[in-house]
């Protein structure tokens, strides 16, 4: 006599069950609802966000056209020329309008300093930050999560101390100071790194003068990676199921790969999301301290001549990295841990007949 399985009511033949397939477990942790209120709530924010960056950028004090003119050829004609050539005349509702129209076509507008085509002057900028960012958060990857695994394993002894006394001196040295010494050090006196700029030639060259600028971007997260991995490991350390694991002699390496790290993982990417949204604004001072010629480098310039075009598009665009970044991270949230899964939806006939 076979038994039937309560959750399908097939018959059960001896046989395994299958694995489910990983698209079957995507939809399980993905559901396309969850999926898609989450892509809702991007949306949402980077349209308030596009307005908030357009009217501060907007009303900040200065005139775009003044400061493109100059003192001298700054005459009324000539200001009313450029304010009517760049919509500069029309009320604040409607250049945001025509902004937005032109923004979701693909066409952010033409610089006022340069003339040039704001999205060719973010591509080129784009591929070097994109570059110096992912480097720099491969330092914070290695360095903060091996410091923090080591600090939690060794709570309160002497290692522990070393290793959050190392990450406080990273997070407290400004990006600036750091990249100073390491340009002193490592270029001036050991002559191991170029001290500034991009290269002329290859991708190995390009790679050895995006070493140090690297260094100095990842250094400045690596305390916030090891805070939150030590006191991760310190919260697992004390479950239940890891002190029963270790009392049936589990070997040490096992406990800690399958039960203390595995549970590590949601606040370890949470703390990941966030330094990825500080290492995109923290381009800006390393860029400017390494002469990169990269989006926080633009960044600056354009804030300090008045481009506006410039500055809405590139701040909007950070904007938008960062709130990818917070979505990756939410979706990889149910994927490591079956308990933040959204709830399983009954369907629709069901909620009727209910």
């Amino acid at each position: 006599m076979t038994a039937e399985l309560p959750a399908t009511g097939a018959p059960f033949d001896g046989r395994p069950v299958p694995a489910p397939r990983l698209r079957e477990r995507l939809g399980t942790a993905l559901p396309w609802r969850y999926v898609a209120r989450r892509l809702a709530g991007t949306a949402a924010l980077l349209a308030v966000l596009s307005v908030a960056v357009f009217a501060l950028v907007r009303l900040a004090p200065g005139d775009p056209a003044r400061t493109l003119l100059g003192a001298r050829s700054a005459t009324p004609d000539a200001l009313a020329a450029v304010r009517a050539r760049y919509r500069l005349d029309e009320p604040l509702a409607a250049q945001y309008g025509h902004w937005l129209l032109d923004a979701v076509r693909g066409d952010l507008g033409v610089s006022i300093r340069t003339g040039a085509d704001v999205t060719a002057v973010l591509g080129d900028r784009l591929a070097l930050t994109v570059e110096l960012v992912l480097l720099g958060f491969a330092v914070a990857l290695l360095v903060g999560l091996p410091l923090g695994v080591l600090a939690g394993l060794r709570a309160r002894r002497a290692s522990d101390r070393v290793a959050q006394s190392l990450g406080v001196v990273a997070l407290s040295t400004p990006a600036f100071a750091g990249g100073l010494v390491l340009i002193y050090v490592f270029s001036l006196l050991l002559g191991w790194f170029p001290a500034y700029g991009t290269g002329d030639g290859g991708a190995g060259d390009r790679l050895l003068h995006l070493i140090l600028p690297a260094v100095t971007l990842g250094l400045a997260v690596t305390g916030v990676l090891l805070k939150l991995t030590r006191a991760a490991v310190i919260r697992e350390l004390d479950r239940e199921h890891v002190t029963f694991a270790r009392a049936r002699g589990v070997p040490t390496r096992t406990v800690l790969i399958r039960y203390v790290l595995r549970g590590t993982v949601v606040p370890v990417t949470t703390g990941i999301g966030l330094v990825l949204a500080y290492l995109l604004a923290g381009t800006v001072m390393v860029e400017q301290v390494y002469a990169l010629p990269g989006l926080g480098q633009l960044l600056v310039s354009s804030v300090t001549f008045r481009d506006v075009p410039v500055v809405q598009a590139e701040a909007l665009l950070i904007a938008a990295l960062i709130c990818l970044a917070n979505l990756a991270t939410d979706l990889l949230h149910p994927l490591a841990d079956p308990r933040l899964r959204p709830a399983p939806t009954a369907p629709r006939r069901a909620k009727r007949q209910a």
